[in-house]
């Protein structure tokens, strides 16, 4: 396999879009052959890794060299959207003998990871809702969801797109809070009808109507859980958004 680089993600040299790759996308934990949160966000000139659940980095070093990376963003603090952060240490220490990585995410990520924080492998940098920051040619800014720990979902704007990705959260916080004008959304769809109410997710239909709600232009549903059916959780969203949404899947590439 020839060794990945930062222009194999872009559509084409001369019109450098924004794009998500998905590197795992099973909620709660990995199913078989699956992996846990994680996104690769490509403009013309950065690379930002979006949450590194387990058997993501694995997956980011199939499509990128992780010398290119610029930044890691986490949301939360839940063991199956960071947990990949160890072998991205160990990665940048014993191959890259890279330091200061900036690592974006709310306090209790640090608090969960004292072996990680005392390295000097990553730069961490405290972020919380309200919170605007610039990675390279990217604007992030974030809002806090509905999620048992302090999550944040993230809106990136650059190239002229936006997207808008819900990380956790339950149906008392909406998607239209990242703001309107979203050329894609990326929210979870951990379930479906029945669950609603029980663990802190959305369903199908929340997710549709969320996106729905946020005049997003499109809807890319994520975060289901191993054991739900991908078919109806799809059809949950899709009547509900009043459109065609899209599935993430590991290697699936999605440009806005």
């Amino acid at each position: 396999m020839p060794t990945p680089n930062r222009s194999s993600l872009n559509p084409t040299a001369e019109d450098p879009a924004l794009s998500v790759t998905v590197l795992g996308c099973d909620g709660s934990w990995p199913g078989p052959g699956g992996a846990g949160s994680g996104y690769l966000i490509a403009s013309a000139s950065t690379r930002v890794l979006i949450d590194a659940g387990p058997g993501t980095f694995a997956n980011l070093q199939l499509r990128l060299d992780p010398a290119s990376l610029d930044a890691i963003v986490i949301t939360h603090a839940h063991a199956d959207h960071w947990t990949d952060l160890f072998g991205l240490d160990a990665h940048a220490r014993f191959v890259l003998e890279r330091t200061g990585i900036p690592l974006f995410g709310p306090g209790e990520l640090r608090e969960r990871a004292p072996e990680l924080a005392g390295r000097g492998t990553f730069e961490w940098r405290v972020v919380e809702g309200g919170n605007r920051i610039d990675i390279g040619d990217l604007c992030c800014s974030f809002r806090r969801t509905d999620h048992p720990v302090e999550t944040l979902a993230v809106r990136l704007e650059g190239s002229g797109r936006a997207l808008g990705y819900s990380a956790d959260s339950g149906p008392r916080w909406e998607l239209a809070d990242l703001g309107t004008g979203l050329d894609l959304a990326l929210c979870e769809a951990t379930y479906t009808v029945e669950h609603e109410g029980t663990m802190g997710h959305l369903s199908g239909r929340q997710a549709g109507n969320q996106a729905r709600d946020a005049g997003a232009r499109r809807l890319v549903i994520t975060h289901r859980w191993p054991t739900v059916d991908e078919a109806v959780v799809g059809a949950e969203a899709r009547a509900a958004f009043g459109a065609p949404i899209e599935h993430a899947s590991i290697g699936a590439q999605f440009v806005l």
